[in-house]
């Protein structure tokens, strides 16, 4: 019983009914999901089916989340596409072979970072980073799509050469397979904003009219399938059809990495593994809040990690946890993993028996389920709120969407995190310092700029707001200097160090060299609320020794207030001296 995941262990029957429901309704989501997303991901369009199966399997035996649903996402098969276009023509036997060593590398890199336990990593990517690599792979997955909507052949390497194929390709376009698009592009889209709202005022339950909304897609692909196998649109009106899809469960492959594919495929697959991991830990993390469950990040390192190794062994691309699919799942009443397991079933009796009904589906209308699907994805609410609060974030999020935009995915996220700690290091090397005075009537002190407060003549407390370190110990410096020369009358300068973490070599060398300057000009330098961490290095050093010998070392500001000032430098040396 202890090899078997927890949930398997203690299953109740009355979870039974829920899971078997969100199974189903699922399945008959990630049938159309599953054929767009190999589309988008430049694969036969059985290998979105088969990525559909082992790897729901292989998370629910190792994965945290009660709910999340795995399999091919949007943004993990536009990487997927990015990656691998320059090393070999699109739908190859070289593509998917390709296609099968990323998802084993991404499964080997997340099952590594499990089992060394380190989640944490992938909380260097920041939000605004997240939000803006993925509404910039949304604007890029929408243009890519057009040409599939207008039935043209269009070619680019990056989003500019795309839009001027379009542009040229304009003349070509066909009537017939435009109107479908359009017309299933509409649907889905009343679908999304409208068809629930309606289904409710017509006497479903709000979660069952939710519930079929989100099955607008699968209506879709039946609609219009049947409707160009009847009229043989395929043939008169030469509108793109999927064609054979090849029946049967896939054949067990084992990637091999040669020295050579491994060097062009590392980048890549860390990138799609820490996008992928964020993702799925934000979207399982919202769902587990909701039933008052836990998410264990390693685990879910492990969880995804073995899903996208299953994705490999089963000629898969990489995988991760859908958003959409993961909410229908919750809301039909998904219990545990196993109901991720009956949709694993449910799609290898599709695999097995009834790929045939695809062959007149049209790509103009996967391409209509993949354009409703990411445009949601375009996060405007946090460019918004960024703005406001943070305009630093903001820019990180442009930055990463435009770069995405145009260079690519890979440039586009290198290029947000390289913003994101270059806005990190800028601020810890200008750290806020406030000069401060006390609150009439307490021993609570605060910025003289910002409240009325009582100071002592000839006194200058500081208090600096970051860690002293190599970036910002000349600008703390600098501003001392300042302060000193507005003020000839200071005769002792009392740094507030409740904020400080960490002092390094630098800094160190900094303040001693500080603390013997000002010495020499007749000035004080003291230290107060010096955290332990701090002081544990600071007291075998010399400047802490000096410090301590000219009982310079306050327990908190208000003692440093209290305490009398040198009256002159020379009286203070000759004390020092005895």
């Amino acid at each position: 019983m202890k090899a078997l995941p927890e949930w398997l262990c203690h299953y109740q029957k009355a979870w039974l009914s829920g899971d078997i429901t969100a199974g189903v309704i699922v399945t008959v989501m990630l049938i159309p999901q599953s054929l767009a997303y190999a589309l988008l991901a430049g694969l036969p369009l059985e290998i979105g089916l088969y990525t559909s199966v082992l790897p729901i399997v292989a998370y629910a035996l190792l994965g945290s989340s009660m709910t999340l649903a795995v399999g091919p996402v949007a943004v993990a098969s536009l990487m997927t596409a990015s990656a691998l276009q320059p090393l070999a023509a699109t739908g190859t036997a070289e593509y998917v072979a390709l296609a099968v060593q990323l998802s084993f590398l991404s499964g080997v890199m997340l099952f590594a970072f499990g089992v060394l336990r380190l989640g944490f990593l992938a909380y260097f990517l920041s939000h605004p980073v997240i939000s803006g690599f993925i509404s910039g792979s949304a604007i890029l997955i929408v243009v890519g799509q057009l040409k599939h909507l207008m039935g043209v052949t269009v070619t680019g390497s990056n989003m500019l050469e795309t839009v001027k194929g379009l542009v040229h390709a304009l003349p070509q376009t066909q009537l017939v397979t435009l109107t479908i698009g359009l017309g299933s592009l509409l649907f889905l889209w009343v679908a999304r904003h409208f068809m629930a709202q309606t289904l409710a005022r017509m006497g479903l339950s709000v979660k069952m009219a939710e519930l079929m909304a989100k099955l607008a897609p699968m209506v879709t692909v039946t609609a219009t399938t049947a409707l160009v196998a009847v009229f043989h649109l395929d043939q008169i009106a030469g509108v793109s059809v999927v064609g054979h899809v090849p029946q049967g469960l896939p054949h067990f492959t084992m990637a091999v990495l040669d020295p050579n594919t491994l060097g062009q495929l590392w980048l890549p697959a860390l990138l799609i593994s820490l996008v992928g991991f964020v993702e799925s830990v934000s979207v399982a993390q919202s769902l587990a809040f909701k039933r008052q469950q836990r998410i264990q990040p390693n685990r879910e390192l492990l969880g995804l990690g073995a899903a996208n190794v299953a994705s490999a062994l089963s000629g898969g691309f990489p995988v991760t946890g859908g958003f959409a699919r993961s909410v229908v799942n919750f809301s039909a009443g998904a219990r545990t993993p196993l109901a991720g397991v009956i949709s694993a079933i449910l799609m290898t009796l599709v695999i097995a028996a009834f790929t045939g009904l695809f062959y007149y589906l049209p790509h103009a209308v996967l391409a209509a389920t993949i354009i409703i699907a990411v445009t949601s994805l375009i996060d405007t609410e946090t460019l918004k709120k960024a703005w406001h609060y943070d305009r630093a974030d903001a820019v990180s999020l442009l930055a990463t969407a435009g770069g995405v935009i145009a260079l690519g995915v890979e440039a586009g996220i290198l290029m947000g995190v390289v913003f994101s700690l270059g806005v990190l290091v800028w601020r810890s090397s200008h750290p806020h310092i406030a000069v401060l005075g006390r609150v009439p009537g307490t021993e609570h002190f605060r910025n003289v700029q910002r409240r009325k407060v009582e100071t002592v003549p000839g006194l200058l407390a500081l208090r600096i707001d970051e860690s002293l370190y190599f970036a910002n110990a000349l600008v703390v410096e600098d501003r001392i200097e300042l302060l000193l020369a507005a003020d000839p009358s200071i005769k002792r300068v009392v740094l507030a160090c409740a904020a400080v973490n960490q002092i390094d070599a630098t800094a160190l060398g900094m303040l001693t060299q500080m603390e013997q300057n000002l010495a020499q000009r007749g000035i004080d330098l003291a230290l107060a609320e010096v955290k332990g961490p701090v002081m544990d290095r600071l007291c075998h050093t010399p400047l802490w020794t000096q410090l301590q010998l000219r009982h310079r070392v306050f327990l908190s500001l208000h003692d440093a207030f209290i305490q009398p000032l040198p009256i002159s430098s020379n009286l203070r040396d000759q004390a020092f001296s005895r």
